[in-house]
């Protein structure tokens, strides 16, 4: 098999066990995480609809100064508690994905805290 679709293969099950345990409800949307190279996006969605209630990337922020992407990625976070506060919505449950939870998914995690939302 080849290594990269090794990786797929395995990250894919990383994110199917790390879901398996999540606790999501008709009260709580999720907060999901999608990491590339150069991009951070961050979507909270409503698993009993099937709908994405906000979603917010690095591309659309308005800053395209040089920065460290995990500062870039605790801006996301603190957009993204911002307008999920204008969407009603103050709880959810994290759901990282295959991604550790550390650097960027940590930075973005943190501003979205502190911006106000609870999980």
């Amino acid at each position: 098999m080849k290594p990269a679709k090794k990786h797929n293969i395995v990250k894919a099950r990383r994110a199917k066990r790390v879901r398996a345990n999540l606790k999501t409800g008709e009260i709580k949307p999720r907060l999901s995480i999608f990491r590339s190279g150069h991009h951070i996006y961050a979507q909270i969605i409503d698993d009993t609809t099937q709908k994405t209630v906000v979603s917010v990337s690095s591309l659309s922020l308005k800053s395209k100064a040089k920065a460290k992407k995990t500062d870039i990625a605790a801006v996301v976070g603190a957009e993204l508690a911002e307008k999920a506060k204008k969407a009603g919505v103050a709880t959810v449950v994290f759901d990282r994905g295959a991604y550790a939870y550390h650097g960027r998914v940590k930075a973005l995690a943190e501003a979205a805290r502190t911006g106000g939302l609870k999980f």
